[in-house]
C-alpha cells in the first residue's frame, strides 16, 4: 500500500500542482467533504483551498456540490484518468488553433527570411540529422502526421508508441489523410511486444477503421513512419532507425530527413513488402 506522499505524487504525474495533487489524494481517500475539512486534514492553507478545489472542479476531477458550505465529491479514479486525457487533447487541440491564428502572420514574416538563408546553405548541406529515441523522436513523429498533406505510412514492429501519437493521428485521418501502417507479424515478435501489438490492432480496428495495416511475414530492416513521397523525388519527409535488438532504445537516436529521393525510396521498400511479403489485415 503506498503511503500519502506516494499517492500525491502520483497524482502529480497528471500535471497537477502539489496542492491539487494532495487535495484531490486526500477526497478520493475520504469521500464528499467540505473545503475546511480538505484544508485541516491536508495542510493546504485555508486561504488557498477554495481556489485549489475550484481548479479540480474545472479539471473535472471534482464535483462541486452548491450548499452552505459547498462540498467537494472526487469523481471515480477511472473517470479521473479518461478526463486527464481528454483535457491534454483539448490543450492540444486549443494550442493548434492558436497556431493555426498564427500562421499567416509567421509565412509572411519569416518565409521571405527562410527561402534568402536556404538560398545562401551551401549543396553540401546534411541529409540527415538525427533526435533521441523517446519523447524527441515522439514529437517529430507527431510534427509528420500535422505537416501530412497526402499519405503517412508506418513501419513498425508492434506500435509500442501509438499513445503517444495518437491525437495526431485522429487529426490526420479527419484532415483526409491516408494512414498505412506495416506491422511485422506476431509471430517474429516475443510474447509480451505480440500482446502490445495485439492491443494496439484492436484499437485501431475499434477507432480508426479508416487505417490500413498488413503484417511483414520477413523481418524489417528499419523503423520509421514517413509522409508525402513523390515518384518524381521532389517531396516526403522521414523519421527512423535501424534494426537493432542488442541496443536498448534509451541509447538510440532516430535520423530526420526531408531528402525526396531517400523518402521515395522506402515508399517502393514499402509497396514491395506490402504487396509481397505480407499478411493482410
Amino acid at each position: 500500500m503506498r503511503d500519502e506522499s506516494e499517492r500525491v505524487a502520483l497524482l502529480e504525474s497528471l500535471d497537477l500542482r502539489e496542492y491539487e495533487a494532495t487535495a484531490l489524494a486526500h477526497l478520493l481517500r475520504a469521500g464528499r467533504t467540505t473545503a475546511p475539512d480538505v484544508a485541516d486534514a491536508t495542510g493546504i492553507p485555508k486561504a488557498r483551498v477554495y481556489e485549489v478545489l475550484a481548479e479540480l472542479g474545472d479539471l473535472g476531477y471534482v464535483k462541486v456540490i452548491p450548499g452552505r458550505p459547498k462540498e467537494y465529491q472526487p469523481k471515480a479514479p477511472e473517470e479521473v484518468l479518461e478526463r486527464a486525457k481528454e483535457n491534454r487533447r483539448q490543450e492540444y487541440e486549443d494550442f493548434r488553433g492558436e497556431v493555426e491564428e498564427l500562421r499567416e502572420d509567421v509565412l509572411e514574416t519569416f518565409g521571405p527570411l527562410y527561402e534568402q538563408a536556404d538560398e545562401d546553405v551551401s549543396p553540401t548541406a546534411e541529409l540527415f540529422h538525427v533526435v533521441d529515441v523517446g519523447e524527441p523522436s515522439e514529437t517529430e513523429t507527431r510534427r509528420l502526421y500535422n505537416v501530412a498533406e497526402e499519405a503517412v505510412y508506418v513501419i513498425t514492429n508492434s506500435f509500442a508508441y501509438f499513445e503517444a501519437v495518437d491525437p495526431a493521428v485522429q487529426d490526420a485521418l479527419e484532415r483526409g489523410i491516408g494512414v498505412s501502417v506495416l506491422f511485422l507479424d506476431p509471430e517474429h515478435l516475443p510474447e509480451e511486444k505480440a500482446e502490445v501489438q495485439a492491443e494496439v490492432v484492436d484499437r485501431i480496428e475499434a477507432d480508426y477503421p479508416d487505417v490500413e495495416y498488413r503484417f511483414s511475414e520477413e523481418r524489417l530492416p528499419w523503423r520509421g513512419t514517413f509522409i508525402d513521397p513523390s515518384g518524381e523525388y521532389e517531396s516526403g519527409q522521414a523519421i527512423f532507425l535501424t534494426e537493432e535488438p542488442e541496443v536498448p532504445n534509451h541509447r538510440r537516436q532516430a535520423a530526420i530527413t526531408e531528402n525526396g529521393s531517400f523518402v521515395a525510396g522506402m515508399k517502393r521498400y514499402f509497396d514491395l513488402v506490402w504487396g509481397y511479403e505480407c499478411v493482410e489485415s
